[in-house]
């Protein structure tokens, strides 16, 4: 069974950091193309960065500069560093392969 679970997430102050893990069972990330989206309270599934096989990488405008993407394929794992955190950055986190999500995890950012 393909199965995605994240975790890392928290609540952080604004310029915060939070470091999120994505732990992949059930198949090898290795050669696929992951992805982190969000989803805000009361708002749509939004793209926040994807990784490809090679390492390449793409973000959302609005995380560009703050966010990093990265992946272990030893461990078959998948992160996102997010950095200098805005209150507009609250939402599930939920990491992503083609049309599989985990149940993601929280990030909330309030003083």
């Amino acid at each position: 069974e393909v199965q995605l679970v994240e975790s890392g997430g928290g609540l952080v102050q604004p310029g915060g950091s939070l470091r999120l893990s994505c732990a992949a069972s059930g198949f090898t990330i290795r050669g696929y193309v992951m992805a982190w989206y969000r989803q805000a309270p009361g708002k749509g599934l939004e793209w926040v960065s994807t990784i490809n096989s090679g390492g390449g990488t793409t973000y959302a405008d609005s995380v560009k500069g703050r966010f990093i993407i990265s992946r272990d394929n030893a461990k078959n794992m998948l992160y996102l560093q997010l950095t200098s955190l805005k209150t507009e950055d609250t939402a599930m986190y939920y990491c992503a392969q083609a049309s599989t999500r985990g149940q993601g995890t929280q990030v909330t950012v309030s003083s």
